[in-house]
């Protein structure tokens, strides 16, 4: 049996089974849908195979039409927009049994000189080392794995503040919520599974800043969630298997829909990747 970051890569080694067509898996788990984080990465996958590696991907923007079935293969289909001196543009449509339920626009930059650069500074938090896993903070407490873990296992999640279990402890916090992550393990050196690869794990926490002010993170849950779009901006290269600090932030929930934005810094302090998600949020007796 191989590791779970085994199992991610493999996930993201896509089948070509036509020309821009390609087919992935998707694995069986206990979750009603497909983990959206892994189809935005198979996506990223099949975009990126079809364009030159000299033009890595600056940029993507997606939807998520409808709800994945587990265990059933993916078929993506690219078309190929545009092939410039610059940049190139592909258009990813996911389907699942007939229809489709994801489509994704990427864009692919050869990189430039900078004619100047900024960044906002990355905020002072405690170093990864002196935190706990995710894991192992759950599993002090509730002595048990969530049945919703199971895509998170090829990561290494550490929360930079403890994590709230009450009401009563929620009292009075801001939609604001930061995580170190790593895969469990190397990934190869390709560039473009590093960047798939944070793709996926950009969906697995980002929404929480959302609900962080109503109810805690870890344990029974009262608001049944969906993401509904994804959108990432990826500025300079990095590794998903060395440490990235992910600070996360909600600007608003109205409606049912709540929106939350990320900003993802290596360990010198670089911004490399900017995340922007709307989430559905409805009550478990509504939905």
């Amino acid at each position: 049996m191989g590791s779970p970051v085994d199992h991610l890569v493999d996930l993201l080694d896509l089948e070509q089974i036509e020309l821009n067509i390609f087919r992935g898996r998707s694995p069986e788990e206990s979750l009603q849908r497909t983990f959206g984080g892994q189809v935005a990465g198979q996506a990223l996958v099949a975009a990126g195979r079809t364009v030159d590696d000299a033009r890595p991907v600056h940029s993507l923007h997606a939807y998520f039409l409808r709800p994945g079935v587990p265990g059933v293969p993916i078929v993506y289909q690219v078309d190929s927009l545009r092939d410039g001196r610059s940049f190139s543009t592909r258009r990813v449509l996911a389907i699942q049994q007939g229809r489709s339920i994801f489509a994704l626009t990427a864009d692919f930059h050869r990189p430039e000189p900078a004619a100047f650069e900024h960044q906002v500074p990355m905020p002072d938090v405690p170093d990864p080392e002196d935190l706990p896993s995710a894991l192992e903070e759950v599993g002090a407490r509730i002595g048990e794995r969530p049945p919703f873990i199971s895509h998170r296992q090829p990561f290494d999640i550490r929360y930079v503040e403890r994590l709230r279990w009450t009401k009563e402890e929620l009292v009075g916090v801001e939609p604001r919520s930061g995580v170190w992550l790593r895969t469990n393990g190397k990934l190869p050196d390709d560039p473009l599974i590093q960047v798939c690869a944070l793709t996926y794990a950009s969906d697995m926490t980002l929404l929480d800043s959302v609900r962080l002010p109503v109810e805690p993170l870890w344990g029974p849950r009262h608001f049944d969630m969906a993401s509904l779009d994804h959108a990432m901006w990826f500025h300079r290269p990095f590794r998903a298997d060395e440490w990235l600090l992910y600070q996360q932030e909600s600007t608003v929930a109205v409606g049912a829909r709540g929106l939350a934005r990320g900003e993802i810094f290596d360990r010198q302090g670089q911004l490399v990747v900017s995340v922007v998600q709307e989430g559905l949020f409805r009550r478990v007796s509504d939905a």
